[in-house]
């Protein structure tokens, strides 16, 4: 079967996992390794899609399959065209199947072997994911990577358990998979399935788990069960078992992951891609990432603060507004606050990233690692 994405490598850090290369979708190129504005119901919070495509140069967002499901549903989207058209969004799309949100559902949802059933936490309504519906689902939806159905278990769990769950991830992959080429043998557009790798913080089941995904030739697999609770070394450890495994000439996504200074970490470890929810939810809450560290804009000290929330930053936030008028509106609440914080948190991951991207490909990737590594030192 041809490929849906391609991934051309650029080039690679002999002394760490990491690699800069270009992911080449139907709605353009991704600059690797990336970072992934999450959209989670068609919209980074607190932005237009002007700000993230012309402002901030994003080429991808993310949608979750299991929001967009229950409202306004995949159906009215399809006739929309898709979510392209029915947001207005030029560049590519990642669509999340929905697992992890129906998993953290723990009282409203039964797992069977057919899938999962599950109350809406909207109203309450019944409905059923499987891995086959979820793939009709994102096809409607006309992401460019569709990601399958996966169960992610909690923190911590036996490995009894880790292990039975990851037997249901392959199978559901397995399925997905089947259901997936069946359907795209009649679809023009060019949608990519990515499986996901679980095992909890177990590296003899990810090491499995990982190598059985492999039967399925996919596009590209992630990582996930990530950022559930657990320490973030062991985190970076189950992706460390994890990358030999993996085809060198497909993405690697790690879900869910990660903090400024965690960024390189992942990357050191040979992921292309990531997103976290981190740069917006945290931005709504008054707390801005610099490069010069933290921003807790509520305190008092920034009160009568005439500098820019980041001198070293060139955003539309930072060119135009003090700290005290960020201050000001986050004190009264106004909306417009989110919007200038959120701006300038995504611009400083795209821009970690863009640094990171732009070290490996001169070369001096582990240089930069260790300045990182040493900042972050100094401010714990």
């Amino acid at each position: 079967m041809s490929r849906q994405i391609t991934f051309e490598l650029l080039a690679e850090c002999p002394e760490t996992k990491a690699r800069a290369g270009i992911l080449h979708t139907a709605h353009g190129d991704i600059p690797t390794p990336i970072f992934m504005p999450v959209g989670t119901q068609g919209t980074v919070k607190g932005l237009t899609q002007s700000h993230l495509h012309d402002e901030l140069k994003a080429p991808i967002i993310l949608g979750n399959t299991y929001h967009l499901y229950l409202r306004p549903g995949h159906e009215l989207i399809g006739k929309f065209g898709g979510l392209h058209k029915f947001i207005n969004w030029p560049g590519a799309i990642l669509t999340d199947s929905g697992g992890f949100q129906v998993f953290s559902l723990s009282s409203l949802r039964k797992i069977t072997e057919e899938g999962v059933t599950f109350q809406s936490h909207l109203n309450g309504d019944a409905h059923k994911f499987t891995p086959a519906s979820t793939v009709d689902t994102q096809l409607a939806l006309g992401s460019d990577i569709m990601m399958v159905l996966d169960e992610c278990p909690p923190y911590p769990v036996s490995h009894e358990s880790a292990r039975a769950s990851m037997e249901r991830t392959v199978r559901w992959a397995k399925r997905g998979f089947e259901h997936y080429r069946l359907r795209q043998d009649q679809n023009p557009v060019r949608q990519a399935l990515f499986p996901i790798v679980q095992g909890s913080m177990f590296p003899d089941l990810r090491r499995e788990c990982a190598t059985r995904l492999l039967d399925l030739d996919a596009d590209g697999y992630a990582v996930g069960g990530l950022s559930v609770g657990e320490p973030r070394p062991l985190s970076m450890e189950m992706v460390e078992v994890t990358e030999p495994i993996l085809p060198k000439d497909r993405p690697r996504y790690a879900m869910g992951v990660g903090m400024p200074h965690e960024l390189p970490e992942y990357v050191a470890r040979g992921i292309d891609m990531m997103d976290c929810v981190l740069p917006s939810r945290n931005a709504r809450n008054g707390w801005i990432f610099t490069s010069e560290g933290k921003v807790v804009i509520k305190h008092a000290r920034y009160r009568d603060d005439p500098a820019p929330l980041d001198p070293n930053c060139d955003c539309y936030t930072c060119r135009t507004h003090s700290r005290a008028y960020l201050r000001h509106l986050f004190q009264a609440g106004e909306i417009l606050f989110s919007t200038l914080a959120t701006l300038h948190n995504m611009r400083r991951y795209l821009d970690i990233m863009g640094q990171i991207r732009q070290s490996i490909l001169l070369g001096q990737f582990p240089r930069y690692l260790q300045q990182v590594r040493d900042h972050q030192a100094q401010a714990i």
